[in-house]
């Protein structure tokens, strides 16, 4: 068995400095990865994970953090004590890492194929042709259509998936022993998910690597992993068998990482958080079906708020220098109605039409044909003074909360400003005022106020973007993926703050998400959309028990369930 050990970490502590402080990161941890193996680490963000990781890869951000003890076997020799050229001999070739966000881990300006190449050139000794046949088998073998175009393109002209794909690509491209995956997944579609960890579980069988797969995401980790290390706050609170650890898990931390994403069979008024599981507070009250169904008969015997009528918003792409532009219908004859109090859910695949959908509704795209009614008026053709009135009533919350905030306002001065504009408040008291209120009432204190949004963590920069929305006091918010990069329990805290914000104020949602699982808890109704057409329509219950599309079928089936 002693053989068997591909990498053992033994009493790993890990500490970072800024002036003279020390502040340790990583606390004694111990794990081994066995040949063969696939390994799952698991936990919130900060609680590790990935500076774990890049401590297996040598690439420990250098002159502010160091190894404090403890060592890391790679095949019985000890990693810690290897120079930056040792280690290059190493990294890529015996050691691989998939980074999560393939955008800004690939080259910009360099062809897909290329990146590939640089790899093979350093690590390899064959010849430009049989490099390029290599790179065309990796790519064929990574699942990529048309791998010839892909060897040829940039990255921005290729989907996030298949991104993603290249990235496996590149990383498996030496065979390396140890593959290391760092939130592969995690802004990607609940279908291209399912795709990549079989594509991941595929290509782990054929070349018997092992895989050290991290995620905050248990569910997603009980499909691909045999075994699973649990980590809070630096330290490992649990590890063992990917069935133990989700049948009988023994910490309250891992109970929580598995109790706070949405259950798919009933439906919680609360969603508990690492909190409440922490503090022993979890709140079991299920929204019954019948509460469920009378607030829908109140709910849908008032007027609409919203009409979409046979919308549809057209682009043109240009196919070659001589070319006659080609049409294409991102959005393509919707038709749906929003009623005061409502959250309508709209799910579908990345390039479905969801967002496009969204920023017609908004007034930032014009839709090219139909109608969009708001309270009885047509607001496809409005004048300044009505555009500015309607910027006020329908609002919007991204996905990225830091590259919609202003990184040179702090957060008091980015929720006032559009205050000022649309004259909310009689002075910058009154509005001071109501800002920090509204920032109680999203979960922050009044210290936040004079805070850069650098400061804050991504659950808290969300916050900060709901809080600058609701100061608006708007009727609509278009929640545009406003969760999907979000840690589970923090997604849990937010998905929470936007049910008791639609409670106290009256909010009308329109959720877009990727994600069918958040999107059946929270929506009243569900639309399906696949292609700019709606797929599917209908009470969001009924539609995941019984869904009589083949696409929505492929979609629900698609979410990770767990064991």
């Amino acid at each position: 068995m002693e053989n068997d050990k591909l990498l053992e970490v033994e009493g790993l502590n890990i500490s970072f400095y800024k002036d003279l402080n020390e502040n340790q990161i990583i606390k004694n941890i111990s794990f081994q990865i066995l040949q063969n193996e696939i390994i799952a680490v698991v936990g919130e963000s900060g609680s590790g994970k990935s500076i774990s990781s890049l401590a297996l890869m040598g690439l420990l951000p250098k002159g502010i953090s160091k190894i404090t003890s403890g060592s890391i076997l790679f095949n019985g020799q000890n990693l810690v004590d290897l120079s930056e050229k040792e280690f290059r001999s190493i990294r890529g070739r015996d050691i691989a890492m998939i980074f999560q966000e393939p955008m800004s881990s690939l080259n910009p300006s360099m062809r897909c194929g290329k990146q590939v190449e640089e790899i093979l050139n350093q690590h390899s000794k064959l010849s430009s042709s049989e490099i390029k046949t290599e790179i065309l088998n990796l790519f064929e073998k990574v699942k990529l259509p048309n791998p010839s175009r892909i060897y040829k393109a940039y990255p921005h002209e290729i989907s996030g998936g298949q991104k993603q794909r290249v990235m496996i690509a590149m990383a498996i491209a030496c065979k390396p022993k140890l593959l290391i995956a760092d939130e592969p997944t995690t802004a990607l579609d609940v279908t291209v998910q399912k795709e990549i960890l079989e594509l991941l579980k595929a290509l782990q069988k054929e070349t018997k690597m092992s895989i050290l797969f991290i995620s905050h995401d248990l569910s997603l980790v009980s499909e691909l992993a045999d075994k699973v290390l649990v980590m809070y706050k630096g330290s490992i609170v649990e590890q063992g068998g990917t069935e133990a650890i989700f049948n009988s898990p023994q910490h309250n931390y891992t109970r929580a990482l598995i109790g706070a994403r949405p259950s798919t069979e009933y439906r919680l008024k609360h969603l508990p958080t690492i909190s409440d599981f922490m503090s022993d507070t979890v709140d079991k009250t299920i929204i019954s079906n019948d509460n469920r169904s009378k607030s829908h008969e109140t709910l849908y015997a008032q007027d609409p708020l919203l009409e979409v009528i046979d919308v549809e918003k057209m682009y043109f792409t240009k196919t070659g220098w001589f070319a006659k532009d080609q049409p294409f219908k991102a959005v393509d004859g919707v038709s749906f109605k929003v009623y005061p109090g409502e959250t309508l859910g709209l799910v579908g695949e990345s390039g479905c039409g969801k967002s496009t959908l969204g920023n017609t509704i908004l007034q930032l795209d014009k839709a090219t044909s139909g109608r969009i009614i708001y309270k009885g008026k047509d607001i496809t053709h409005l004048n300044n003074s009505e555009m500015r009135q309607l910027r006020k009533d329908i609002q919007i919350i991204f996905q990225d909360p830091f590259a919609s905030l202003n990184p040179r306002l702090t957060v008091g001065n980015a929720i006032m400003e559009p205050m000022k504009v649309h004259n909310i408040g009689n002075s910058d008291i009154e509005r001071k005022e109501k800002v920090l209120d509204i920032l109680k009432n999203v979960g922050l204190d009044a210290s936040a106020f004079n805070r850069y949004p650098h400061e804050f963590s991504g659950g808290q920069r969300q916050r900060v973007g709901i809080a600058r929305t609701i100061a608006l006091e708007p009727q609509l918010i278009v929640c545009d993926e406003s969760v999907s990069a979000l840690d589970i329990s923090v997604q849990a805290q937010v998905l929470n703050l936007l049910n008791n914000l639609k409670e106290q104020f009256g909010f009308t949602y329109i959720f877009i998400s990727h994600d069918l699982a958040v999107v059946k808890y929270m929506a009243d109704q569900l639309l399906v959309m696949n292609k700019g057409k709606i797929e599917e329509i209908g009470d969001a219950d009924s539609i995941y028990e019984s869904p009589k599309k083949d696409y929505t079928k492929k979609l629900i089936h698609a979410i990770p369930k767990g064991l």
